[in-house]
């Protein structure tokens, strides 16, 4: 029985962290109706991003957020002029094809850039430990929850009570008639790839001072995100939110009970389950293409 404050403090870390990654893919697919395979690659370069300003600026991980927000913005916003917007009323074939392409595209320029071997950024505060009853925790992990779930409660409050967010919304349930309405969907489309990539970007500066950093580091943290969009319903962020958590949960235990090597494919069994027994998701319905805020 002792364990089980660890084993919960530790789902909450992990889970807050993987929710972050899993609503700015479900935010894309959700108004879009794209999923994107490059997902885990702007992660692993804001991981990188992270790194480098520590390294040669020494600037702090967490405040160059302040910095990589903005940029991760912008890059989203040309990424999408330059490289969705010719796909984004074509087929899904030729839009997986893109995104796929833009993953590889951005794996082999952060080789070239940045060579295979695994970079490490470590803080001060790395290995910081807290205590809390009976759980035990990192202070960087701590400190990355603690953001995570802020910039995720910023941007559900962003898409429920904005005018932008409305907008968004209102052309996640049905493009055409947004635009008869007199919303610009190109618009809504480009501000909502950027966001996104701002939601795994920073996810990425989170994630650098806890994991090695390497050029394919985004595939690990983005298959779970696939999962969790699948799990909580395609477009359903709400739903997005608890399939991370639960995830996270079947790790932690798993890697605790039977080793880390199957906790991969624990939660993939998990996802075949709940996809046989009920296909849109745990929290998705029939039909219905809505943005769960």
């Amino acid at each position: 029985m002792e364990v089980i404050p660890q084993l919960v403090v530790s789902t909450i870390l992990l889970g807050g962290l993987y929710a972050l990654i899993a609503v700015g893919l479900t935010l894309i697919f959700g108004v879009m109706r794209v999923v994107n395979f490059a997902h885990g690659e702007f992660l692993m370069f804001a991981m990188y991003a992270a790194f480098w300003a520590f390294t040669l600026l020494h600037f702090d991980p967490y405040l160059t957020l302040f910095v990589s927000l903005p940029l991760f913005f912008a890059v989203g916003w040309v990424s999408y002029r330059v490289v969705m917007r010719p796909v984004i009323h074509a087929s899904h074939n030729a839009q997986v094809f893109t995104t796929v392409g833009l993953s590889i595209l951005l794996q082999n320029l952060a080789l070239v850039l940045f060579t295979a071997d695994a970079q490490f950024l470590r803080t001060d505060y790395y290995t910081k430990v807290l205590r809390l009853g009976g759980a035990v925790f990192n202070l960087a992990q701590t400190v990355a929850f603690v953001i995570a779930v802020l910039a995720t409660v910023a941007l559900f409050a962003f898409l429920r009570w904005s005018y932008t967010g409305k907008t968004m919304r209102a052309t996640a349930q049905d493009a055409q008639v947004a635009s008869l309405m007199g919303i610009d969907t190109g618009r809504v489309y480009a501000l909502t790839w950027a966001v996104g990539i701002v939601c795994v970007g920073a996810a990425g500066v989170l994630l650098a001072p806890i994991y090695p950093v390497y050029p394919t580091a985004g595939l690990q943290f983005v298959l779970i995100a696939y999962i969790a969009v699948v799990l909580g319903g395609l477009g359903n962020m709400a739903g997005a939110l608890i399939a991370a958590v639960i995830i996270a949960a079947v790790e932690v235990i798993a890697s605790y009970t039977i080793g880390t090597a199957w906790k991969e494919v624990l939660y993939l069994v998990l996802f075949i389950f709940v996809l046989v027994v009920r296909p849109a998701g745990l929290f998705g319905q029939r039909g219905a293409e809505s943005l769960g805020t």
